[in-house]
């Protein structure tokens, strides 16, 4: 057999493994478990062995995208490395106008994605097309090969487009975009026409909440704009009117009132109930090779904040003792 090479494999915008470690994919986000759990499902075993084999020992020479496609050359037992490629269905404009609408409607969503996490939920969007973005079967991912198993007509999944299809699972780990580019859009296109979907949402509902001021206004000419009751604004339009302080920058970090000195009392935050706590889980991108960065990062931030906090008590205390010392007897 002639000497194995390594080609150039790109696949989206960042480079994607050839080769599995020893351990495997090991333990790997939900959105790679799901596309996983499609080709474990496959009743030749044996074959999912050889294919497990040939993604740890190197057989996979290359994988690239070319359009929505996944092109790949695996060698085999003969002298020339079969080749082979992999697609989806591609959503059609219109199921992407109603994905991106669902998407825009969630912030949560939005940041996630930014974020390089898959929301749990995101089948959700997906739904309002009747569409999904992961395939439901493994009859929906679409192969071919060239391999003697796929010309005869013996079954379309040959070990040869099982390794490539471990090797994406780890490919998504990395970047959940890949999916999307499955499906029809790169990371750029989505996160663009996600921006923009937002910005229009937004413009519609300051819109809508500065016509249901208007008309509530011409309903009581007798009050003004700012007086009048926000309760009537939020049944009309579902929003609060925006604050005077918050609408100002320049009142952001002021705050020009008096206080009485008996009533303001510093304490540290109570276990529980510091910033961190009230923000809820951060969407960060997860890594199956480093499972426990995220856990980490989230207790670094903490031990930091406890020491600004820390500091900011030291100060408090120490300008407090400096104002009674000057309080006359």
């Amino acid at each position: 057999m002639k000497e194995r090479h390594r080609w150039p494999v790109t696949l989206s915008s960042a480079a994607i493994t050839t080769q599995l470690g020893e351990q495997g994919l090991g333990q790997q986000p939900w959105w790679v478990e799901q596309w996983m759990e499609l080709i474990n499902g496959y009743r030749f075993k044996k074959r999912l062995e050889r294919a497990w084999a040939y993604a740890r020992e190197g057989n996979v020479l290359s994988i690239r995208f070319e359009g929505r496609r996944v092109h790949a050359r695996v060698q085999g037992s003969g002298e020339e490395p079969y080749k082979l490629k992999i697609w989806l269905d591609v959503l059609s404009d219109d199921d992407w106008r109603y994905v991106l609408e669902a998407l825009g409607q969630k912030a949560r969503w939005s940041a996630q994605l930014l974020a390089g996490v898959m929301p749990q939920d995101i089948e959700r969007a997906f739904a309002a097309s009747g569409r999904r973005l992961f395939p439901f079967k493994l009859q929906e991912v679409r192969s071919e090969c060239t391999c003697l198993d796929n010309r005869n007509g013996k079954g379309n999944l040959c070990k040869h487009i099982s390794a490539v299809y471990y090797l994406m699972g780890e490919r998504f780990s990395e970047d959940p975009f890949v999916l999307f580019q499955l499906r029809g859009r790169s990371r750029a296109q989505l996160l663009s026409d996600l921006a923009e979907q937002r910005r229009l949402l937004l413009a519609r509902k300051a819109q809508e909440a500065q016509e249901a001021r208007a008309a509530a206004q011409a309903a009581a000419p007798g009050e003004t704009t700012s007086a009048l009751p926000a309760a009537r604004c939020e049944s009309e339009t579902g929003l609060s009117p925006t604050p005077a302080a918050i609408r100002d920058p320049n009142r952001w970090w002021r705050y020009d009132a008096a206080l009485d000195p008996a009533l303001v009392v510093i304490t540290p935050a109570m276990e529980g109930d510091t910033g961190l706590d009230a923000a809820g889980p951060l969407p960060l991108a997860e890594d199956g090779r480093f499972p426990e960065a995220a856990r980490h990062f989230v207790d670094h931030l903490k031990i930091q904040g406890a020491a600004f906090s820390a500091g900011a008590m030291a100060t408090a205390m120490a300008i407090g003792r400096e104002q009674a010392s000057q309080e006359p007897a």
